[in-house]
């Protein structure tokens, strides 16, 4: 919050090097020749988190966003409601069993 309130009093432009040194931003890239580098490095996360479990995600994501706004105590209350949601999904029992199986899962969103 200190850094937000900062950076809005002060209106200070930052650099992508000074955003990312603060946390502000996860990845620094040069322009390519395109002018789409951004674009392609999104489509490569976006191609990284695909083969995730998809319930999983999206619960993840949810845990995450709602979790930042509170205590700590309310924080882990929605992470094990978050969590309650997977454990009768057929994605986590493939989960599981393609790690025994020392194989790649095969997630349907189920």
């Amino acid at each position: 919050m200190s850094l937000a309130k900062e950076l809005i009093f002060s209106a200070r432009v930052l650099d992508g090097q000074e955003a990312k040194a603060v946390g502000l931003i996860s990845h620094v890239l040069e322009q390519n020749q395109e002018g789409d580098a951004a674009y392609k490095k999104a489509l490569d996360l976006a191609r990284e988190f695909l083969p995730q479990g998809p319930v999983a995600l999206r619960v993840a994501k949810l845990a995450i966003n709602q979790g930042m706004e509170v205590d700590l105590v309310t924080g882990l209350a929605i992470e094990e409601a978050c969590y309650a949601q997977i454990i009768s999904t057929e994605d986590r029992l493939e989960g599981l069993l393609a790690f025994k199986e020392k194989r790649s899962p095969h997630y349907k969103g189920e």
